[in-house]
């Protein structure tokens, strides 16, 4: 069973997680969400890759908004194995439970079997607060590093960090 935002905000609850949530239009890139929001309230604001390998391995990679990607170049720094490329939409939907434009950690949630790879940008960490889509794309969910962790390790995911500022920039 796929879980709703009122099954996410219901489970941050009982872990006794307190987010924010502002409903907006619904937005499917980074841009729009820049758009939407427009001055921005502070904190760091995330891009979501839905990735697979070779091997057919999936990871959730959350980056900052504004971090460029080469998947060639990223595939190293989490664990992949030959080639990196977008995953389709319906393994999109069959593994996070999520349509694009509203990828984001929170959709671990649906990932009960673990099969997915949560990989985190180190940098994010440092926020005072994370933005992330609460599994649909008209809202967005402000949580603490340290509460997202909590969520995560919840739902069965100990999150991979990764520095992408102790390499080359990724262009």
């Amino acid at each position: 069973m796929t879980a709703t935002p009122d099954d996410l905000f219901a489970r941050l609850r009982a872990l006794s997680i307190e987010t924010e949530t502002v409903e907006h239009a619904p937005v499917f890139t980074v841009e729009e969400a820049q758009a939407v929001r427009g001055a921005s309230e502070g904190g760091a604001h995330t891009k979501n890759l839905f990735l697979r390998d070779n091997k057919r391995s999936f990871f959730l990679v959350t980056l900052g908004e504004d971090t460029a990607v080469d998947l060639k170049r990223l595939r190293p720094f989490i664990g992949a194995k030959g080639g990196l490329s977008f995953a389709s939409p319906d393994y999109l939907f069959d593994t996070l439970g999520v349509r694009p434009g509203s990828v984001s950690l929170f959709a671990a949630i649906n990932d009960a079997s673990g099969s997915v790879t949560v990989v985190i940008e180190t940098a994010l960490m440092q926020a005072s607060r994370i933005h992330c889509h609460p599994l649909t794309n008209d809202k967005t969910t402000s949580i603490a590093p340290d509460d997202l962790m909590t969520f995560l390790r919840a739902t069965g995911h100990e999150p991979l960090l990764i520095s992408l500022s102790d390499a080359d920039p990724l262009p």
